[in-house]
């Protein structure tokens, strides 16, 4: 059976619960609750829970060191499970990206996301797969505090449908693979 170390980026916290900048834990919450996988033990810097998931072993993994040393917890995490990069997967929310779509890309850039950064800092890789949740980028203001607000009302309506569409497209990359996933979901309009 493989192993997959899947990792939902955000802050800890309950005032960080609905921001933006956590549309990672809110796909790793709900997939958790799919598969029936509860994400309460703490180890790695962060909190875990492992199952089965379409015939593989997955760990999840919620960072709880704040977004900008995330890479610490995901270090430990694969150091401890034996895993490569090849065998992770990482959640994230995108300005790039309008609200609604997703994108799967593997390797690249952080792209200002204080997040990837880390993780490219403490990986030394870029080389593993990452699933982009579009978050849109504000219209004025400063994208710090853009991330760190709430969905709005508008889109808190149809996050549910976003975040099932994105566990979806997560389905896919753990079973056929990233480019069966990508030109099925990229740049698709979930929500």
């Amino acid at each position: 059976m493989a192993a997959k170390l899947i990792v939902g980026l955000g802050n800890p916290g309950p005032q960080y619960t609905w921001t933006r900048h956590n549309a990672g834990f809110m796909v790793l919450d709900r997939l958790a609750r799919l598969i029936n996988v509860s994400i309460t033990r703490k180890a790695f810097s962060g909190l875990v829970g492992d199952g089965e998931w379409r015939g593989n072993r997955v760990y999840l993994l919620k960072p709880q060191t704040f977004m900008n040393l995330s890479g610490r917890s995901v270090a430990e995490a694969l150091r401890f499970y034996k895993l490569s990069l090849s065998d992770l997967i990482v959640i994230h929310d995108d300005l790039d990206i309008p609200f609604g779509t997703i994108k799967l890309k593997e390797g690249g850039g952080h792209g200002g996301h204080n997040g990837l950064r880390s993780l490219a800092q403490e990986l030394g890789s870029p080389a593993y797969f990452r699933v982009r949740v579009g978050i849109g980028r504000p219209e004025r203001g400063e994208v710090v505090s853009y991330v760190l607000q709430n969905f709005a009302k508008s889109e808190m309506d149809s996050l549910t449908t976003v975040l099932d569409g994105t566990i979806d497209a997560l389905e896919l990359l753990v079973t056929e693979g990233v480019q069966k996933a990508m030109s099925l979901y990229n740049g698709k309009q979930l929500g």
